[in-house]
């Protein structure tokens, strides 16, 4: 496994990270059982980055993460979870307000059963939440050791401009890393939010980096989908349905002969490709069993020649 620095922060997690949505805890995608193998085997394999949220199953899944990651020395690991979504039926469960983010702050620790959280996301941009108070509460936990580093999720390249910018001007802590969906099919940062996280400093953290399993080659038709795969699946269904197109099927089965000449797997070609980009700190990948883990692991270190990157970027705009 290799690593990479976090942005420009000093702490360095693995290129290929695990993630834990819609797979974890009661209803999830994966049993508990499951889950915790595919965190054995990717801690076994040198990943040291593992991604949770409180909204992930209402905090099923930070427990389970938790759980996992108990048998580990805790300084052995990189630890990232997230608040803004809705925790409850109130007025004040959900959002950036100063009251939601340090009551989530103090559940999730509480879940995960740890001291501190090494990474906390701003799972969303919240508009009717003050961005002072938003930065002002993150610094607070960040003074008070229970949070390490800050970051943010699905924000644009504006608004993470403004981020920094008050933060430098209030002497806050930065933000470190982003967090948006990244993909061949989803090439969106690739125009401002790259080159914005490029001069500040701060690390893409990059999520559905298989498009949901879509250039794994799983699936050969929009309508026949695996049994049991997560097409199949109440939640991750609808999620899926935005790749699960004829056009993507038929770049897949092009791509497919690419990375059979390269001599890897459709999942390894589409992460390595996501590991071009300098910026990029770590593909966050999902597993609902170890045999994945270690196919999807093994895309890590490996280089790309400009022929082969041509040669996918002649189908991806084809």
């Amino acid at each position: 496994m290799n690593y990479r620095q976090l942005g420009s922060s000093g702490l360095r997690v693995s290129e290929i990270s695990l993630g834990s949505w819609l797979t974890y805890g009661e209803g999830g995608y994966v049993d508990s059982g499951k889950a915790r193998e595919t965190i054995d085997k990717a801690y076994e394999l040198g990943v040291n980055f593992f991604d949770t949220a409180n909204t992930y199953m209402r905090g099923e899944a930070e427990k389970v993460v938790g759980q996992a990651l108990s048998s580990y020395p805790r300084e052995s690991y990189v630890l990232a979870t997230k608040v803004w979504g809705g925790m409850g039926d109130g007025p004040n469960d959900r959002g950036l307000s100063r009251k939601h983010i340090m009551e989530q702050c103090h559940a999730s620790l509480k879940r995960l059963n740890k001291d501190y959280i090494d990474l906390y996301y701003c799972h969303h941009f919240d508009p009717t939440t003050p961005m002072d108070e938003t930065l002002r509460a993150m610094d607070d936990l960040i003074s008070q050791g229970k949070v390490l580093y800050l970051g943010v999720s699905n924000w644009t390249a504006a608004q993470i401009t403004e981020a920094v910018h008050l933060a430098d001007q209030k002497l806050l802590n930065r933000i470190v890393a982003s967090q948006p969906p990244y993909n061949m099919f989803r090439r969106e940062i690739e125009h401002e939010l790259i080159p914005a996280c490029t001069r500040f400093g701060i690390g893409q953290v990059v999520y559905s980096p298989l498009a949901q399993g879509v250039l794994a080659g799983k699936y050969k038709d929009t309508e026949d989908a695996p049994a049991g795969s997560r097409a199949t699946h109440s939640a991750g269904g609808k999620s899926i349905r935005q790749y699960m197109l004829e056009e993507n099927l038929a770049k897949v089965a092009q791509l497919r002969d690419v990375a059979a000449e390269l001599e890897l797997t459709l999942s390894q070609l589409a992460i390595a490709w996501i590991l071009r980009q300098p910026n990029v700190s770590s593909a966050l990948i999902g597993a609902s069993q170890a045999s994945q883990i270690e196919e999807n692991l093994a895309a890590s270190g490996v280089t790309l020649t400009p022929e082969a990157l041509d040669r996918v970027e002649k189908i991806l705009n084809s």
